[in-house]
């Protein structure tokens, strides 16, 4: 049977495929079109990959924008039995605008491994390092949180960074965090790549906080875990939520009370992150679009090694099966 690790360059390739196809529409204000592109080239790379696969998640459905279709099956059908977690670009309305940040992401593993919080309402989230393992609850407040991940790492607050999203809900997080004296990076969107990118060596970025979506939690999570970090999320309740989410919820299997961690979301030992970058950022380089190609900025990470990958992939679009349709608008 065929290793995940033996696959691992194929799920990259998988999200280079999403990230050329978001990357045709940055800055044409429609994230819709976007996400459509990302997902035609997603699936077709998909397609050719040699695994019995599914989608079990796709971030998109909540807001009726493109997305996989839940339970997807994908793959020739003719490899290992995996599941998916699927955000072809986290980050689309960013890269409608031209800005920052936006990512092709997806994350693999076994059949039964993923744990993945319905896409309905937000939920709190930090992630950081290895240092702060065990250290570290959603009981703590904001300032505990922040205290305790500079402390672990040995760092002042003045130079101590936090990553989060710009959103009117962390208004409040803001203000505090500021108060501390801690440098602050605000994101449009893309907090997969802000929590990825805590647990990358020399990143200068401390700690993720904030509030967002379910799916990015788990893909965020898996990366996390195979980064050797900690990632604690919870359900974030909101004046402005639904009166009926919290029962949605709860019939839903999510315990609204509970705080879960990177193994609770990613079980096991064996799984794959991989993420490719549209716009650049944080993370990742966006793609660069070359005469007849384009060039790709990635990430692979894989358990059980906890081997980091960073990649550029140039890609040359005549005869290939799946670029082979954009010659024609990219020569110069």
């Amino acid at each position: 049977m065929i290793s995940l690790r033996a696959l691992a360059p194929s799920f990259s390739r998988i999200t280079i495929a999403g990230a050329v196809g978001a990357a045709l529409h940055i800055g044409q204000g429609d994230p819709n079109l976007i996400d459509a592109k990302a997902i035609q080239f997603s699936r077709a790379v998909l397609d050719q990959t040699e695994i019995d696969g599914e989608v079990i998640s796709c971030e998109g459905p909540k807001d009726n924008a493109p997305a996989f279709m839940l339970r997807e099956k994908v793959g020739t059908g003719s490899g290992p039995n995996v599941e998916f977690v699927i955000d072809p670009v986290d980050g689309s309305a960013a890269a409608s605008k031209g800005r920052k940040d936006a990512i092709s992401a997806l994350v693999c593993a076994p059949t039964g491994c993923f744990q993945v919080l319905p896409d309905d309402g937000y939920y709190f989230k930090v992630a950081t390092d290895w240092h702060s393992i065990g250290k570290i609850s959603l009981d703590m407040s904001v300032e505990e949180i922040v205290r305790t991940v500079a402390k672990e790492k040995g760092l002042v607050l003045e130079n101590f960074t936090v990553i989060m999203l710009e959103r009117e809900r962390h208004l409040e997080i803001l203000k505090r965090i500021r108060k501390l004296g801690a440098r602050i990076i605000l994101i449009s969107d893309g907090d997969i790549a802000g929590g990825v990118v805590t647990c990358i060596p020399d990143s200068g970025i401390d700690l993720l906080i904030g509030a967002g979506a379910g799916p990015e939690a788990t893909i965020a999570a898996t990366a996390v875990k195979c980064l050797g970090g900690t990632m604690l999320v919870k359900v974030w309740r909101d004046k402005k939520d639904d009166p009926d989410r919290l029962n949605r919820l709860v019939a839903n299997g999510v315990d609204i009370t509970k705080t879960y961690n990177e193994d609770e979301l990613a079980k096991g030992n064996e799984m794959v992150f991989a993420a490719s970058g549209v716009t650049k950022g944080e993370l990742l380089d966006g793609v660069r679009f070359i005469p007849n190609g384009a060039m790709v900025s990635s990430i692979c990470v894989r358990l059980p090694s906890g081997t980091m990958e960073k990649s550029e992939t140039i890609l040359r679009f005549k005869g290939h099966p799946v670029y082979k349709q954009l010659q024609f608008s990219l020569v110069r």
